[in-house]
């Protein structure tokens, strides 16, 4: 089975393929510039260079949350669109267990962790168990206060990755609780670990591109204003 996955959840974009759950294809970039203009060409050079194409894969996978509300929407969008036209199923998975595939072998605990503003972050836990995630905490958002309070009774060795990495690693060890940062070149999130996460829920976790949603775990900024607004009256 080959899978072309799409990341945009966060600063990296990025675009892999893989087959039957290992890659064959990357491309990957945390320039700066927007998502809308690099992702899908991006996946366009390295299909093409791969000497493959969209009808050579079986779904379009894609990282469907949480992470950055217009990052996810060029995500989403973009694969929809490419499965459409393609008739390809969609796999929409967990950006945090995404974050974690790559990091697998570690053994251990690891902490996966995205910015989300506001001495919050995005959050999920898992263990590490002979190349295999075991969840350990579902997705959700969390101030890191109390991330700290429920890790602490965590054992075993522990390893923080995602953009809010570095974060949320200065936070743990400022609060007594021991913890090492992902590699650089593992830490941000990648569409390999996109790959990989789909693959594993293949075929039960296939939707069609209409019915892909994102899940984006917290209200928006706007709606949060209009909800106040409206409390407020």
């Amino acid at each position: 089975m080959k899978l072309l996955a799409l990341e945009s959840s966060a600063k990296a974009a990025s675009c892999a393929v893989l087959s039957d759950g290992e890659p064959l294809a990357s491309a990957w970039q945390a320039t700066g510039l927007t998502h809308s203009r690099t992702l899908l060409p991006m996946a366009a050079d390295m299909l093409e260079n791969s000497g493959l194409s969209l009808s050579d894969m079986d779904a379009v996978a894609v990282a469907a949350g949480p992470g950055s509300f217009t990052g996810l929407r060029i995500g989403i969008a973009a694969a929809k669109g490419l499965a459409w036209g393609a008739e390809k199923p969609c796999v929409g998975v967990s950006t945090l267990e995404a974050m974690a595939w790559p990091l697998s072998h570690l053994g251990g605990i690891l902490v996966c962790a995205m910015d989300a503003r506001r001495q919050q972050i995005y959050n999920a836990v898992f263990r590490c168990e002979n190349g295999v995630l075991v969840r350990l905490r579902e997705d959700r958002a969390i101030s890191l206060e109390d991330a700290a309070a429920d890790l602490r009774g965590l054992e075993g060795p522990m390893t923080v990755v995602g953009d809010g990495a570095a974060l949320c690693h200065d936070y743990l060890l400022a609060a007594g609780i021991p913890c090492d940062l992902a590699p650089a070149h593992l830490r941000l999130q990648s569409a390999v670990g996109v790959g990989m996460a789909a693959w594993r829920i293949w075929p039960q976790g296939a939707v069609s591109p209409q019915d892909l949603r994102p899940n984006y775990l917290r209200l928006s900024q706007a709606e949060r204003e209009r909800l106040a607004r409206e409390r407020g009256t």
